[in-house]
């Protein structure tokens, strides 16, 4: 789920004996690769989240292009393996984007973005958990996070942040995100709306939920690929007579084992994102280390370089190569604020070369404690995401069993059908995004678009 949220940033810097304020802000007036005014007011900065262990999340606060005093503020929050929630500003929902050409060596280029959900909302994107994007831990031990304490970490980053910029506390809040982000979502808004009725944090107008990210029912995966012509109807039948109980990632039935095996290879074929895009190279992982210590020790000696591998520029992934480069250019980082000695290599994603705990097993309980409360919630499928296909997400959906408000219709834009939608009781909607993949918005900007600010504006669909 997802609530919308209004942000301010303070500037934090490390003084000469290693100790960080609470809060740090930088006024970003302009952007290298970007030609004129930004579109809004972007301001970077630093939250510290636990003060133990120097841990810090970083975030970009983005003002709405239209009206940021009464506009509602977004908090955004990525996937994972410790994804940068930069992937979300410039692929997904940003004002700006990378301009996709042959990299050359010189920094890559922005432009502006016409889809930006910044065109109705103020956006808040945090880099969480700690070490994902710039956010980062001056002790080891404060990477050593998991579902719960990354979320109640993000719970104090609000509290903190709100305290010092009350201007926001009356535009309605909201939060959402993308992929694992999901999972974690509706875990947070339930504890800020227990610290808001508690009196522990400053009281947010928390008007509605909403989320955009599916939930992880991996076991759809087979009937969704049965349905979109890539498995035979005999490997189905086999699957479903012989894997049923079983779990799909550590099947302990042969003859299942084996027909999930052929399964996967024939789903590999395409992309997992989208299944009518091409197959390309992962671009995200870096090497993995020995240990945390040792990568944190020397990261503070030296500057490492671990770019990604070139992606053909047909792909999809070209955009996620270009972050690199620009992420790590010096000026970039210069007019980010980003403090020399923390993050000396950004990475897009990391490659489970940081502890995490997964101690969620399943949001559904927490969605249903904030429907039922009465916040709005917004659950979107990409259609042709084999990540976590539309199937398993409606699927936990109708589990909350909840009544049907406004039965399964198609949703249109420009005269055409841009997907279905299905409204609940408790203000709860699900819509599927006619050609979207795993990050819907990526796949298709203007769509998605068109679905948030109908839904943000309190418009049917």
């Amino acid at each position: 789920m997802a609530m919308r949220l209004a942000v301010l940033l303070l500037l934090c810097f490390f003084s000469d004996d290693g100790v960080a304020a609470s809060l740090a802000r930088t006024n970003v007036a302009s952007l290298p690769g970007f030609d004129g005014a930004l579109p809004s007011r972007l301001e970077t900065g630093y939250v510290t989240v636990d003060e133990e262990n120097g841990a810090e999340l970083f975030y970009y606060f983005i003002e709405s292009e239209g009206d940021p005093g009464s506009d509602p503020v977004l908090l955004w929050l990525n996937g994972g393996d410790r994804c940068s929630v930069l992937s979300a500003l410039f692929l997904e929902i940003g004002p700006l984007k990378l301009v996709v050409e042959p990299y050359n060596g010189s920094l890559p280029r922005l432009r502006y973005n016409p889809y930006a959900w910044t065109k109705v909302a103020t956006i808040l994107f945090v880099d969480s958990p700690v070490g994902a994007g710039f956010s980062l831990s001056r002790d080891p031990r404060g990477y050593y996070v998991g579902d719960i304490s990354a979320s109640l970490q993000l719970v104090k980053f609000l509290s903190e942040w709100f305290k010092e910029h009350p201007d926001h506390l009356s535009n309605p809040f909201y939060v959402g995100g993308d992929s694992y982000a999901g999972k974690i979502v509706p875990f947070v808004v339930q504890k800020i709306s227990e610290d808001i009725e508690a009196g522990i944090i400053p009281t947010l107008n928390l008007k509605v939920i909403r989320e955009q990210v599916k939930a992880l029912t991996t076991n759809q995966k087979c009937p969704y690929a049965h349905g979109i012509g890539i498995i035979s109807d005999q490997l189905y039948e086999t699957i479903m007579e012989h894997c049923k109980g079983e779990d799909y990632d550590n099947p302990t039935n042969v003859i299942c084992a084996q027909a999930l095996t052929r399964f996967n290879s024939l789903l590999g074929e395409g992309s997992f994102a989208h299944i009518l895009y091409r197959k390309c190279i992962y671009v995200s992982p870096r090497p993995n280390p020995d240990n945390i210590d040792r990568r944190i020790l020397k990261e503070e000696r030296e500057v490492i370089h671990h770019p990604p591998p070139q992606p053909s520029i047909k792909c999809n992934e070209y955009s996620n190569y270009l972050s690199y480069f620009w992420a790590n250019n010096n000026a970039t980082r210069e007019a980010l604020g980003i403090r020399k000695g923390t993050v000396n290599e950004w990475a897009r994603c990391h490659d489970h070369d940081l502890p995490y705990t997964r101690d969620i097993n399943s949001s559904i309980k927490y969605h249903r404690n904030v429907t039922l409360k009465g916040y709005r919630a917004l659950v979107y499928s990409g259609d042709h995401d084999a990540v976590v296909p539309f199937l398993g997400t409606q699927a936990w959906v109708r589990s909350l069993n909840y009544p049907i408000v406004d039965d399964w219709r198609a949703w249109h834009l420009d005269g055409q059908s841009a997907g279905f939608t299905i409204a609940y009781g408790n203000n709860l909607t699900f819509a599927t995004v006619k050609g979207g993949g795993h990050t819907a918005p990526e796949y298709e900007p203007e769509r998605c678009f068109a679905m948030f600010s109908r839904w943000i504006s309190d418009k049917p669909l």
